[in-house]
């Protein structure tokens, strides 16, 4: 099947609804697939319109073309290594978002020479130390961790701009390692742990920090996904707060 993606072929990618039909992003049939984790990571980020934001291992895009769907006015950017997904992410975020080809070890000159006010980083989730690869090579470069979690940090820590801040999307058990990992100029640590529902453990945190940041270490009570203590039947059953971020672009304030 050809369509008007510059007469792509896109037989292996579907085109797909976020923020209830406000961003649709192109994305590989099989493989790495985003899913709700960039989407909460952007609807944290305070960002204001004319600020610049850098997007770490962007995949197609979604993290930062969603804080742009609900900030309009943002100066854009993307580091994918991937070349198949940094096209994507082109085409996704075309005329508003500048995406390079690159690895975090390796950035090209013209992004090691400029800040931003806001990093987005949804770094790979499993240490391939203790586990096993996944069968498709997109799927497990996005998230198989081949580049230690302390580089993310480190590239993220030195892209931004004075009193620019970094945000970072990751497993719950790897906070110890993410927290480490902050160089001592990052501070106004903030930590927004994720339960799946009431009494049930956090699975996913979410981390700020500021660059030169004074303010106390803050862990702020969980936020809940769904309603209910258990999986009842099927459907949506995320509570009001999530489904308007889902659904309508809504910001997630912590």
């Amino acid at each position: 099947m050809m369509n008007a993606m510059n007469g792509m072929d896109t037989s292996d990618l579907t085109c797909d609804a976020f923020l209830g039909g406000l961003l649709h992003l192109w994305q590989p049939r099989q493989g790495y697939r985003a899913g709700v984790d960039p989407v909460l990571l952007a609807a944290t980020v305070p960002a204001k319109a004319g600020e610049s934001v850098l997007d770490l291992g962007c995949g197609v895009g979604a993290a930062a073309l969603c804080l742009g769907a609900r900030v309009p006015g943002l100066r854009l950017s993307g580091v994918e290594m991937q070349p198949r997904y940094a096209d994507l992410a082109r085409r996704n975020g075309a005329g508003t978002m500048q995406v390079f080809t690159a690895n975090l070890s390796d950035l090209p000159a013209e992004l090691k020479q400029q800040q931003f006010d806001h990093v987005l980083a949804n770094p790979p989730y499993f240490d391939r130390n203790a586990g096993r690869a996944a069968h498709d090579a997109g799927r497990e470069a996005a998230m198989g961790e081949a580049t230690p979690l302390s580089d993310w940090v480190k590239v993220a820590a030195k892209r931004l701009a004075p009193k620019g801040m970094a945000h970072f999307i990751h497993r719950a058990e790897r906070l110890p390692e993410l927290l480490t990992a902050m160089p001592r100029y990052l501070g106004s640590i903030e930590v927004l742990p994720i339960a799946p529902r009431i009494g049930r453990a956090a699975e996913l945190v979410i981390v700020r920090a500021r660059k030169s940041g004074r303010a106390a270490f803050c862990l702020h009570a969980p936020q809940i996904m769904h309603q209910g203590a258990r999986h009842e039947k099927d459907g949506d059953s995320y509570v009001p707060e999530i489904r308007a971020v889902l659904r309508t672009g809504a910001a997630l304030h912590f």
